[in-house]
C-alpha cells in the first residue's frame, strides 16, 4: 500500500503546493480522498493512471476540496477511461457534480455513480477493506474519513505441515481458511498450523475540522493519520475563527487517539516551509512529518 500526496496547501494554492488531495494505491486500486482545483496535474505527475479502479470520497463542499473533480472527469475523459467511477460525498456533492456535467460537455468515455452520504458509519464495503466516516467540525457539513483493512490470516507453516505428510493442494487451501483436515486416519487442526490473524492496516484522513473527542475515538488505533495543520499554535484564535486546527491540537488528537505516526498537511499559505509545525507537533506527538505535493510514503502491514 502506498499514500501519495497530491494536493497540502489550504484555500488557495502556492508556487510549491496545490489544493488538498490524497491518493492511497492498494491491491491495483486506487482510494483518492479530496479532489482541489487542478489536482489532475499532480495525478498525472504521480503516474497514478486514469484508468485503473478508483472510488473517490468527498470530505466537504468547499471549492479547495471538490472543484478539482471537474477537472479530473475531463482530463480522464480525454485520455478514454473506460472503467466506471465510484464518488461519493453529501448530497450537495452529488448536486454540484449533476448541475456542471449537464452545464460542461464533459464528453465522458465512462461511467460516473456518485454514492450520496447520508449518515455516519461504513461508507463502502470491500472483501479486503471497509471505508467509514465520521462527522468533522467545520465551517460547513463535513466529513473526516477512516480506511480499514480486513485482518489477514495468520502465517501459514509450511515446514510443519510438510513434517506431518499433508500433500500440497487443496488440503493446504483448506487449513489456510481455517478448516481443520483429515488425512490417512489423522487430523490436523489447521489452529496448529497456522498462527493467529495478523491485522490489517489502518489510515485516517481528517479533511478540514477542529480537533475533537468523537474524531479522537474515530480515529483510535490508526497506523497513520492525516490530519490538518492549518496554522501554528501562535494563531488558535484563527483556527478557531475559520473551523481549522493548528499543529498543537492536531498533535494531542493524535496522541490522544494512540495513533503510530501523524502526517500534518493543509497548510495555511503564510507557511513558507513547515519545519516549525513540525517542531510544534513533536513536542507532544513522537512520529510526526510534514506532508509535501508528491510525497509517496509505503505503508507496511503492521509488525
Amino acid at each position: 500500500m502506498q499514500m501519495v500526496f497530491l494536493g497540502t496547501s489550504s484555500a488557495a494554492p502556492t508556487v510549491e503546493r496545490g489544493l488538498s488531495s490524497v491518493a492511497i494505491l492498494r491491491d491495483g486500486e486506487l482510494l483518492l480522498f479530496d479532489a482541489g482545483e487542478g489536482m489532475q496535474r499532480n495525478f498525472i505527475k504521480a503516474g497514478l493512471g486514469m484508468n485503473r479502479k478508483m472510488k473517490v470520497f468527498v470530505s466537504h463542499m468547499h471549492a479547495d476540496h471538490c472543484v478539482g473533480l471537474l477537472g479530473l472527469l475531463q482530463t480522464m475523459a480525454l485520455q478514454g477511461r473506460e472503467r466506471p467511477l465510484e464518488i461519493y460525498g453529501q448530497p450537495r456533492l452529488k448536486e454540484f457534480l449533476l448541475e456542471n456535467m449537464r452545464i460542461i460537455n464533459f464528453g465522458l468515455t465512462f461511467e460516473v455513480a456518485i454514492h450520496t452520504i447520508e449518515k455516519e458509519g461504513v461508507v463502502v464495503e470491500e472483501e479486503g477493506y471497509q471505508v467509514s466516516c465520521c462527522e468533522a467540525k467545520h465551517s460547513i457539513p463535513a466529513l473526516s474519513f477512516r480506511l480499514d483493512e480486513r485482518d489477514r490470516p495468520g502465517q501459514f507453516n509450511v515446514e510443519l505441515v510438510k513434517k506431518l505428510g499433508i500433500p500440497e493442494g487443496g488440503l493446504y487451501s483448506r487449513l489456510q481458511r481455517g478448516q481443520d483436515v483429515e488425512h490417512k486416519g489423522r487430523v490436523v487442526k489447521s489452529s496448529d498450523v497456522v498462527g493467529p490473524p495478523r491485522p490489517g492496516r489502518k489510515i485516517g484522513i481528517s479533511g478540514d475540522t477542529r480537533p475533537t473527542d468523537k474524531l479522537a475515538q474515530f480515529f483510535k488505533g490508526c497506523d497513520i493519520l492525516v490530519f490538518e495543520s492549518t496554522y501554528a499554535h501562535d494563531k488558535l484564535q484563527k483556527a478557531l475563527e475559520t473551523s481549522h486546527s493548528t499543529a498543537t491540537e492536531a498533535a494531542t488528537l493524535a496522541k490522544q487517539a494512540e495513533v503510530k505516526k501523524l502526517f500534518l498537511t493543509h497548510f495555511s499559505a503564510r507557511y513558507d516551509e513547515t519545519s516549525a509545525l513540525v517542531q510544534e507537533a513533536s513536542a507532544i506527538h513522537g512520529n510526526v512529518e510534514a506532508a509535501e505535493d508528491l510525497k509517496v510514503v509505503d505503508i507496511p502491514y503492521p509488525s
